[in-house]
């Protein structure tokens, strides 16, 4: 059974045996070719850069087919703008990047007889990317910047839910790299699991924590390096000292963007309690601003699949009748029981408690949860009390409260006064911690998680270390013993 329930066909042999193929030569072509120059690396993304370009109107195409409906807007910005800026970046500086790192040796007087420390950081040979159905172009050739910078081949294991993206990227990589270069293996969950098996260099999983700990046993049994970017509950906490129009804004075009199917949206928002009406009248008018009508908006996306359009139905169902206040924003008042996609309007959840499925699980649609607080210790603690989340969000102009939200609590990112913001700065890392993630990427940090950072020490031709050999005698004990103290 897949994640939606269906029977999935099982993996034939051959295509078993393809990947572990391909894996091979693209290591035995890493190995015959040596690391990449900054040339080749540059034509790597070079040619990613080029698919996108070309293929801009066929991958909106593509989403907008899988997703039954999704914004042409929304995807161009996020999959195809969104992938290409990445790319750009470490193609700027991927030279400096690759750069020899010099160390600092000890004791220090070594330095001054010729001895050196460096780090060189090397490819890692080949890189395994399973990417998720929610940004499956963007999840994929952002990932490719650092992958490509660092000088590595690459293997791709997009989504299931999105098969005509999928297929649609198997045919884009063909056309531009040799398999030994970058091949990409469609198929459902089967595929998926025997993909996290193989003996990869590095892996990079994007997706659900609850598959991640498939993934993360599967690569155990080749010792893979993982990184695993997953999700959870990102909370929002709102200062008495915030613009509440504008905090609203923000938060709602993050919390409707892809129909809040981000792994960054806002989760859930803990307000002022005497702000909370305030609130969530600026909420509906953001919204109606944005989406005077939602049912055939071509701007408004459509939720994945029946099954998560029934999963994200019965949080709303839950939360209503464990006595939470739902709050419908439907500005044109259309009737949403007939429709030909998955739509669901932006849906406030007032007062929401511990027991209700919508604040035990990642939403990843559109529907936000409105918690109240009186002071902001209250919000830090409840923060606190659950798993460490992908992103944090704080709303205010008092920067001591700032500050006290920031240090007291943990999170893969975070943005102020914005949501999901800092995920574009190539500049900083993006991971998560705990429960939400493993490792990081974007920019410098990409390019030295998918390189293997080599520790060199070149000693000098002075013969320093004699009196480390035996036998052991008295300039020996005077140099341990100075060693030996506080």
């Amino acid at each position: 059974m897949d994640k939606d329930g269906s029977t999935a066909p099982q993996m034939d042999q051959n295509s078993s045996m393809r990947m572990n193929d391909i894996l091979a030569r693209q290591k035995k072509g890493h190995v015959k070719d040596g690391a990449p120059s900054a040339e080749k690396r540059v034509e790597w993304i070079d040619r990613a850069i080029g698919l996108l370009v070309g293929h801009k109107d066929a991958i909106a195409e593509a989403l907008r087919e899988d997703f039954g409906h999704r914004s042409v807007h929304t995807s161009l910005f996020t999959d195809v703008s969104g992938s290409i800026g990445p790319l750009k970046h470490a193609k700027a500086h991927l030279k400096t990047w690759m750069k020899r790192e010099k160390r600092r040796v000890s004791p220090a007087i070594l330095g001054l007889f010729g001895a050196r420390a460096y780090v060189d950081y090397q490819p890692k040979g080949v890189v395994g990317v399973i990417s998720p159905w929610n940004f499956p172009f963007n999840l994929t050739f952002a990932p490719l910047a650092g992958i490509f910078a660092a000088g590595n081949r690459v293997m791709i294991k997009p989504s299931e839910f999105t098969p005509r993206c999928s297929e649609l990227m198997a045919r884009m990589f063909a056309s531009a790299y040799d398999e030994t270069e970058v091949a990409v293996f469609t198929g459902g969950p089967d595929v998926g699991g025997a993909f996290s098996r193989l003996a990869f260099d590095h892996l990079l999983f994007t997706g659900a924590t609850s598959i991640a700990y498939h993934v993360q046993r599967a690569a155990a049994e080749n010792l893979v390096p993982t990184t695993l970017e997953l999700g959870g509950k990102s909370p929002v906490i709102i200062s008495q000292s915030a613009d509440i129009d504008l905090t609203a804004k923000r938060v709602m075009m993050g919390k409707t963007m892809n129909a809040g199917q981000i792994c960054l949206a806002p989760d859930y928002v803990m307000v002022p309690k005497d702000k909370a009406g305030a609130f969530v009248g600026a909420v509906t008018k953001a919204v109606t601003t944005m989406y005077p009508t939602i049912k055939d908006n071509p701007d408004y996306s459509s939720v994945i699949n029946q099954r998560h359009y029934d999963r994200l139905i019965g949080y709303i169902d839950d939360a209503r009748s464990k006595g939470a206040e739902i709050v419908e924003i439907n500005p044109a008042r259309e009737d949403f029981r007939q429709q030909p996609f998955h739509k669901i309007p932006p849906t406030l959840v007032l007062n929401p408690t511990d027991d209700m499925k919508i604040m035990q699980d990642e939403i990843f649609g559109p529907l936000l949860p409105v918690k109240t607080y009186d002071i902001v210790d209250e919000a830090i603690g409840y923060v606190n009390d659950h798993p460490r989340p992908l992103g944090l969000y704080y709303f205010g102009q008092d920067k001591a409260e700032q500050e006290r939200v920031l240090s007291g609590t943990t999170s893969g990112g975070v943005s102020v006064n914005d949501v999901i913001m800092h995920v574009a700065m190539e500049d900083l890392p993006f991971g998560g911690v705990g429960p939400s993630g493993m490792g990081a990427y974007h920019g410098i940090d990409g390019f030295r998680t998918f390189s293997h950072a080599k520790a060199v020490f070149q000693q000098a031709n002075s013969d320093l270390t004699a009196m480390m050999r035996p036998p052991y005698g008295a300039k020996f004990m005077k140099m341990v013993s100075g060693g030996i103290k506080v």
